[in-house]
């Protein structure tokens, strides 16, 4: 616990010095008494202009990242399951309740509005100290030119420099190999809120800073100056660019249209790459190191999910539940570990050669050591197309993966007593929650919860989803030891209509077994057993890398033309930096990736076919009545844990007040509306028992 806390400390030193950074930049004090110092010092003939930027708004993230791969590599496995006790527990876990649950802002606990006000007060802060500043110095860009124009421009510009703090921040909720999110118990999944909250900010002020600059150079007659692409000063026509991708990707990504229209949401969010490099030719090499750690990192992770993809998975079987939904089961690398509610990214080119959807991992790493397997609900066009393909039993289907991806803890499994609360295929990470329970219920001197699950569906066929919270083994799953309760409520069917309806849903899950490929490989983790460690030696290989080939570029190709008075392109600079990201993350990551590569090889070739035990019943079926022989204890103990209500919602506020354990974990995953309403119950402080956690892709 010692090493521990040093390493939190020293990391957290690190991070508040780089917020004061940002504190202190827009001040009188940073213009006038730091900066002439620092460029003296570090505004060296090897990073010119860049060097002051490197090291206070570069390096600092850089060096947390790195270390805190190791920090992950010495201490996560440790902490997964640890759970926060005594008044000290209970008092952070206050900080963590509900405070706030509506549209558009989603589930928002007491910790993030504190973070979001004071990220909102820095904003405040920057934009007051530079506009005071600018006033105090007004530069006249046209002779003639009235104060309140020059007022109004510097007013603008300023809102631009308050845009590229938003920017420094967005890119790191959506790197799903993060080693920074993980440190405050964070995934890419769970983050991805506060990409969207970004996003509208720093829109919203890149939308007030054009439109500033519009009808200043309307009001000025200098309309000329949006065409310019300056060689000594920043591009005007990059940004009109930049902003014009930016408005398609921002409307795009709009609830409504993200809901009903995705593949147009997925398709233009792609442009994100073309934003960027016109988005870095606008605001210039000096603001462009401010905001390269959050690119980076993100670089690094797409890159190394780009290699990750083009492995084909060996997909072993599918099962085809009678109510349009499917699990597809594939072979990996035993060494693989993953927590429940983690996700695996999948691609059938035979369905979409482009798109990429997150599923959530239902089997256990633990109990199916050489399998891993999805379930998918087909709602939509891609997962229609899928099941289609899939019901006319192919021999074999090419699917690529990426991950899987999940939590760094389960804190919430060492509760008391866990309710989970799903709706419709809201149910599968509960799935692979309860998974988990039954292997450490079978586990010697370790305590499980009391388990509660409130499982919501339209209609009995759904009730076919619960088959899956029993994995298919060869050795029955043993759940003797688990106190589970399940309350399945059919919201479309009454008593009377299900028995008739039954006569429907007689059917057998349908098993599809694929021939093996050669060409398939298990999945495993992209870097390996030690991915943490090679991850660091990535993020540091390639940032030196960079360093040191921009050291030489600058010293050997700009600072001889800038010396001897001649102007080098502005615009150059730039690429040449994102050249050498590219060029640097691409060698140092290639190399690590295809020597671990060799290693899962190696690996693979040792593991064994794996065999299918076929289901031959189903307790679903026990449950809508069509069959009258139980197939193992595990089914049938399942069946008598599970009581069907029809024609009823389940009234959660009863349920959640009954539980009078002192310790109950809530955890929901479903439509907005329920996981808004669990929320506010927990929120309400009527029951001081109940801690909430959400489980959502689209909060």
């Amino acid at each position: 616990m010692g090493s521990r806390f040093v390493w939190k400390i020293v990391l957290l030193l690190v991070f508040i010095g780089w917020l004061f950074i940002w504190i202190m930049l827009p001040t009188k004090t940073y213009k006038d008494s730091w900066t002439p110092q620092l460029q003296i010092k570090l505004n060296s003939t090897y990073f010119r202009e860049q060097g002051t930027n490197l090291l206070l708004f570069t390096f600092p993230i850089m060096l947390i990242a790195a270390l805190s791969c190791i920090y992950l590599h010495l201490y996560s496995k440790s902490s997964s399951d640890q759970s926060t006790n005594g008044n000290k527990g209970q008092y952070f876990r206050s900080w963590k309740r509900p405070v706030l649950a509506m549209a558009p802002l989603g589930i928002v606990n007491a910790v993030e509005l504190a973070f979001a006000a004071m990220f909102i007060a820095l904003l405040i802060w920057s934009l007051a100290n530079y506009v005071y500043i600018s006033f105090g110095h007004l530069h006249m860009h046209k002779v003639g030119e009235k104060v309140w124009m020059a007022k109004f421009r510097s007013v603008f510009l300023r809102l631009g420099y308050i845009g590229n703090i938003c920017y420094a921040f967005l890119f790191f909720p959506v790197t799903r190999l993060s080693s920074i999110l993980p440190l405050v118990g964070l995934t890419s999944e769970s983050s991805i809120k506060y990409h969207i909250w970004l996003g509208h900010a720093s829109m919203a002020l890149a939308i007030l800073h054009s439109v500033g600059f519009v009808i200043y150079y309307a009001v000025s007659n200098q309309m000329i100056e949006m065409l310019e692409w300056s060689s000594s000063y920043v591009s005007n026509v990059a940004g009109e660019i930049a902003i014009l991708v930016a408005i398609a990707m921002w409307c795009t990504s709009l609830y409504k249209i993200r809901r009903k229209m995705f593949e147009v949401f997925f398709y233009t969010h792609q442009l994100y790459t073309l934003y960027i490099f016109f988005y870095l030719l606008h605001v210039g090499v000096a603001y462009t190191c401010m905001i390269l750690p959050g690119i980076f990192l993100f670089v690094i992770d797409r890159y190394l999910r780009f290699l990750q993809s083009k492995r084909r998975a060996r997909l072993i079987f599918a099962r085809l539940l009678p109510c349009s939904t499917i699990e597809l089961t594939f072979s990996k690398n035993p060494a693989l570990t993953y927590n429940p509610t983690s996700i695996l990214f999948v691609n059938v080119p035979s369905v979409s050669k482009l798109q990429w959807h997150p599923f959530t991992v239902v089997s256990n790493s633990n109990l199916e050591a050489d399998k891993v397997s999805v379930v998918i609900k087909c709602m939509g066009s891609w997962s229609q197309k899928l099941e289609k393909q899939l019901s006319s039993s192919p021999d074999h289907l090419h699917v690529s993966t990426e991950g899987p991806y999940g939590p760094s803890s389960s804190h919430f499994l060492s509760r008391e007593c866990l309710v989970m609360v799903s709706g419709g295929s809201g149910i599968t990470p509960m799935i692979s929650i309860i998974r988990e329970l039954i292997y450490r219920s079978t586990q010697p001197n370790t305590k499980v919860p009391k388990v509660i699950l409130i499982s919501a569906f339209k209609n009995t066929a759904d009730l076919a989803m619960l088959d899956l919270l029993l994995p298919v083994s060869s050795t029955p799953a043993d759940i003797s030891n688990l106190d589970l309760q399940i309350e399945a409520y059919i919201t479309k069917e009454n008593g009377q209509e299900h028995s008739v309806e039954s006569a429907h849903h007689k059917q057998l899950i349908q098993t599809i077994v694929f021939k093996h490929n050669p060409n398939d490989s298990a999945i495993s983790a992209a870097l390996g057993p030690s991915s943490w460690l090679w991850l660091g030696a990535i993020i540091s290989s390639s940032f030196v890398m960079f360093l040191l080939l921009l050291g030489i570029v600058t010293r050997y190709s700009i600072y001889p033309i800038e010396r001897d008075g001649r102007l080098y392109h502005y615009s150059a600079k730039i690429i040449w930096d994102m050249f050498l990201v590219c060029a640097s993350i691409f060698i140092a990551t290639s190399i690590i990736f295809m020597w671990q590569k060799r290693d899962n090889e190696a690996e693979g070739k040792q593991i064994q076919n794996v065999e299918l035990p076929t289901p031959t019943s189903s307790p679903a079926g026990l449950l809508c009545g069509t069959e009258r022989e139980l197939e193992s204890l595990p089914h049938q103990s399942l069946v008598q844990a599970t009581k069907v209500h029809y024609g009823a919602r389940p009234d959660l506020k009863r349920i959640l007040f009954d539980c009078k354990a002192s310790d109950v974990g809530v955890v929901v995953c479903g439509p907005q509306s329920m996981r808004h309403e669990v929320a506010k119950i927990c929120a309400s402080g009527l029951a001081e028992n109940l801690h909430f956690e959400a489980i959502s892709f689209n909060w």
